[in-house]
């Protein structure tokens, strides 16, 4: 069992930036996939970003390339989603996930808000 928790979220004009932090309460965090996710109001859960085990490959949705940096300090079992250029669309419920076997994602934070005013 992986416990997340997300810390970070709030309002923040349009052209503003906010830091995600996600921690994990594993000592094999270092092994694993993690993922960034979003949900707005009456749409589906989707991802936005993830990470593999080292830092060296990344993934992001469409949307936010150029905009968003997933990283991860394995030091402090935690993930990182820094997001710069914030669009009113960006606003949603983030989620932090873990993908233990690295194909499918098993465990879930409680998720942070995240608010852009126009």
């Amino acid at each position: 069992q992986v416990q997340l928790v997300e810390f970070g979220g709030g309002l923040v004009q349009a052209g503003g930036s906010l830091r995600l932090s996600c921690a994990a309460s594993t000592r094999t965090f270092s092994r694993y996939v993690m993922g960034w996710f979003r949900q707005a109001p009456g749409k589906e859960r989707k991802i936005v970003a993830a990470i593999n085990w080292s830092g060296g490959s990344t993934y992001y949705e469409d949307s936010v390339k150029g905009r968003f940096t997933i990283s991860r300090d394995n030091d402090k079992n935690t993930v990182y989603l820094q997001m710069n250029s914030l669009k009113f669309e960006d606003t949603a419920v983030y989620y932090c996930a873990v993908a233990p076997t690295g194909s499918s994602y098993e465990y879930w934070g409680q998720g942070t808000q995240v608010t852009v005013s126009s």
